[in-house]
């Protein structure tokens, strides 16, 4: 089990709802494994450093396509699609379903639905070096309307 895949226990709540979190979703093949899931936690730690700024101590965790595609109470939580659609099977899924807010030189992607509920977003490039860059420009540009969009979702 990844380190983020906790048992169901703890990403539920009393009356088995899911407990408030932000998710970040990577694919299941090997080489999203191997370079996507290093960076899924890198967002992580900038999305819990900006959640901290804002007092806002909400959890971040990092699971696999699989296990939130087929794990329907997951579906309910703002979620981020991390590594491109030929990896990650959600962002497969999202590909046609999520606004593009930016493309670069066909190079990489971002695709942000912050008025969904719950608010979503996929980051991706053709490359790792280009997932990067995506990753770094969402941090940058996008993750405060992002997370804006995830308080007023909590807040409902």
């Amino acid at each position: 089990m990844a380190e983020d895949e906790h048992d169901d226990d703890e990403t539920e709540d009393e009356e088995g709802e899911p407990a408030p979190m932000i998710l970040i979703v990577t694919g299941s093949a090997l080489r999203a494994e191997e370079v996507d899931r290093p960076l899924a936690y890198y967002l992580k730690q900038q999305l819990e450093s900006a959640l901290m700024d804002r007092d806002e101590p909400t959890p971040v965790r990092v699971v696999a396509d699989f296990r939130w595609i087929h794990d329907e109470p997951l579906q309910a939580l703002p979620t981020i699609s991390l590594g491109g659609p030929g990896v990650n099977a959600l962002s497969h899924r999202w590909l046609e379903e999520v606004p593009l807010v930016l493309a670069v030189d066909e190079e990489y992607y971002l695709q942000l639905s912050p008025d969904a509920d719950p608010p979503i977003a996929s980051i991706w490039g053709m490359n790792n070096a280009h997932t990067q860059l995506a990753v770094a420009v969402f941090v940058q540009r996008h993750l405060p309307i992002y997370l804006d969009a995830v308080a007023r979702h909590f807040e409902d």
